[in-house]
């Protein structure tokens, strides 16, 4: 039997990846050299006590626990496929809480979760591009979750000087140890309560467009490339 199935049936297999991992992710961050750009706002937001949406890209996902301040309760939108538990599973060692589903197909029980946290004054944290692409771009579902919820879009990105991007859909960035690395946040998009569909779709495509403007500068700031988004996907052909 290959590793890879042996993982999928393994219960203990799977625990113990997951708890490696959060430890690769510990290691790299405590042999790092890490600064945040522009978390002023996140700052005021933890702060004051309000809630909001955290935003970042699927292949961004490593190093994110790091960027979010312990003591704030936070819940991460999580795929129910074997490889979105894994990740929810690992982050679990950070404290984070998680949501099962999706904001597109098949997320109404996953949607009315999040509803329920953010009315709650809890975060929760999406990748707009998640769970299988294409690779940064946004869903809708963001900007229709922070609408129905009245919060606002917070959107981060990390990058490291020493890091090796997978060849996986979303081009996965793994941070390596003893390495400058960096988290930069993006300014929030408000969605109001009353948008229009023309309104949602002007502020998905503004996600869209501060989640690469702040991946690209993360990425200059290091001295590493930035992969290309994936094709624009048709209207009406969303996943």
């Amino acid at each position: 039997m290959g590793l890879a199935k042996r993982i999928g049936k393994s219960e203990r297999l799977r625990g113990l990846l997951c708890w490696l991992g959060s430890l690769y992710i510990r290691l790299v961050h405590a042999t790092g050299w890490w600064r945040v750009v522009n978390g002023g706002h996140a700052e005021r937001l933890w702060n004051e006590g309000k809630p909001f949406i955290l935003a970042f890209w699927h292949g961004r996902i490593l190093m994110m626990p790091h960027s979010w301040r312990r003591s704030v309760p936070i819940h991460m939108l999580i795929s129910q496929h074997r490889d979105g538990q894994l990740i929810a599973r690992t982050v679990a060692h950070f404290g984070i809480a998680t949501v099962a589903g999706s904001t597109t197909r098949g997320g109404s029980a996953a949607l009315r979760a999040m509803l329920k946290f953010l009315k709650s004054g809890e975060c929760v944290g999406i990748t707009p591009d998640g769970p299988k692409g294409p690779r940064m771009r946004a869903s809708s579902g963001v900007v229709n979750v922070a609408r129905l919820a009245g919060v606002p879009i917070l959107p981060a990105s990390f990058s490291a000087r020493r890091r090796k991007l997978l060849g996986s859909w979303d081009r996965f960035a793994v941070a390596l140890p003893f390495s400058a690395g960096i988290f930069v946040w993006g300014d929030p998009v408000e969605v109001p309560r009353d948008a229009s569909d023309g309104d949602l779709e002007r502020l998905r495509l503004e996600v869209e467009a501060r989640l690469n403007a702040i991946t690209t500068e993360a990425d200059r700031l290091m001295g590493v490339e930035t992969p290309e988004p994936a094709p624009a996907p048709i209207p009406g052909d969303e996943a």
